[in-house]
C-alpha cells in the first residue's frame, strides 16, 4: 500500500510541474501575440504594461499549479512493534 502512495506522490509532482510549465508557455505566447498585435495602435509604454501584466499572471499561475500539485503526502501510521 505504501508503495502506491509513494509512486502516486511522485507522479503528482511531475504532473504539476508539466501543468505549470505548459501554463507559463501558453501565457508567454499570448503575451508575445498581444505585443505584436498592439504594435501600431498604441505606444510602447502601454504595450510593455500589457505584456508585464500577462507575464505576471503567467508566473503566479505557474507557481500556483506547482505548489498545489506538491501537496503534503498522506500521513502513514507506523507498524506495530509486536505482531501476532
Amino acid at each position: 500500500m505504501t508503495l502506491f502512495q509513494i509512486v502516486g506522490a511522485q507522479i503528482g509532482d511531475g504532473v504539476g510541474a508539466v501543468a505549470a510549465g505548459a501554463f507559463f508557455l501558453i501565457a508567454a505566447a499570448v503575451a508575445f501575440i498581444a505585443f505584436k498585435m498592439l504594435k501600431r495602435t498604441v505606444k510602447m509604454a502601454f504595450r510593455i504594461v500589457v505584456v508585464v501584466i500577462i507575464m505576471g499572471i503567467a508566473a503566479a499561475g505557474s507557481i500556483a499549479f506547482w505548489a498545489l500539485s506538491a501537496g503534503v503526502p498522506a500521513k502513514q501510521t507506523p507498524r506495530p512493534t509486536r505482531t501476532r
